[in-house]
């Protein structure tokens, strides 16, 4: 199965890397001119991902019709990209397997609704779950859901990318998948906020919890099995885009509860803390669902510049009541 990737970035290029084992062709298309040269001819990303040499049987590509002689294609594109990249190609009956993790802006879609909006004979399947792509492209031990709604295809998706340190878990949760790595992002931004404000490790595993309850409350109202909401692409991305530094989501949230503007901390960054665009569409979506989010409701305020004092203490001032979920 011949592979291509649509995204320079690093998780891209990590995936890229994966599906390279053993010397298997892959083709990558990135926007940028310094990447596609930088992996010709050095077979390194030097803006992205520079500490990992990356296999010869990667080419890179500035042409994305190039991967339509894929047989299948891994869209790494950032999510409010997605649209855009995919209008740019016919890609007929390819798999497309869907990276990123977000809800669009505008339309409240998620990303694989986006998909097949825009590419309407293309199978759709999601790859989720805990990576930072650093890890993943050193070979360190990684676990992820491959969601498809055709098993067939998904069996046959998480066959070919798995490999050693990287193991597949297939499911036909599309959805699931999809809810669980988009809510993620914005909780990370919250758990920053703990550590950037430092209100404690307590605080930071009460919101993970919290968090997490309002995720699989989410998900449940939108069709997702309450397993996948606590499997990898759920509990387990949550835990780890909380837990570290490696997280742009979590860098974010740390400069704001340090005190910085969102505006300051979005504008310096040449990678896409994903959150910050979801966290208002998933309060609108919530919003009209009636579904309660007090927790995205918080990182929305302090994107907006609420004092992370206030939001904090309003937080902590919500009515008690039975631990329900």
């Amino acid at each position: 199965m011949r592979i291509g990737v649509i995204g320079g970035g690093a998780w891209g290029t990590a995936l890229a890397q994966v599906a390279a084992q053993d010397g298997a062709p892959v083709t990558l298309w990135a926007r940028e001119a310094e990447v596609v040269a930088s992996i010709n001819e050095r077979h390194v990303n030097d803006l992205f991902l520079s500490s990992v040499p990356l296999s010869p049987s990667i080419v890179a590509t500035d042409d994305i019709d190039v991967l339509r002689g894929s047989d299948a294609v891994l869209v790494v594109a950032p999510a409010q990209h997605v649209r855009g990249v995919l209008s740019g190609a016919d890609f007929g009956g390819t798999p497309l397997v869907l990276c990123a993790k977000g809800i669009e802006a505008g339309t409240r879609m998620l990303v694989g609704e986006v998909a097949r909006e825009v590419q309407q004979n293309a199978p759709i399947a999601v790859l989720s779950g805990p990576t930072f792509a650093h890890e993943v492209a050193a070979g360190l031990p990684t676990a992820v859901t491959l969601a498809c709604e055709d098993a067939a295809l998904g069996a046959a998706l998480a066959d070919r990318l798995a490999a050693p340190t990287f193991r597949t878990y297939a499911s036909d949760d599309v959805i699931g998948a999809e809810i669980g790595g988009a809510v993620k992002n914005v909780l990370a931004i919250g758990c920053g906020v703990v550590e950037g404000a430092r209100l404690g490790q307590n605080a930071r595993a009460a919101l993970i919890a919290r968090g997490f309850a309002e995720m699989t409350r989410f998900g449940l109202a939108r069709g997702a099995r309450g397993e996948t909401m606590a499997g990898l692409s759920g509990l387990g991305d949550l835990v780890l885009t909380c837990s570290s530094t490696s997280s742009r989501n979590f860098s974010l949230g740390v400069g704001l509860g340090e005190g910085r503007s969102a505006r300051e901390l979005l504008s310096d960054r040449r990678t896409v803390a994903e959150g910050a665009f979801t966290a208002p569409v998933l309060r609108e979506a919530a919003a009209e669902a009636r579904i309660d989010m007090p927790v995205c409701e918080a990182v929305c305020a302090l994107l907006e510049g609420a004092p992370v004092a206030d939001v904090i203490g309003a937080l902590l001032s919500r009515p008690l009541r039975e631990e329900r979920g």
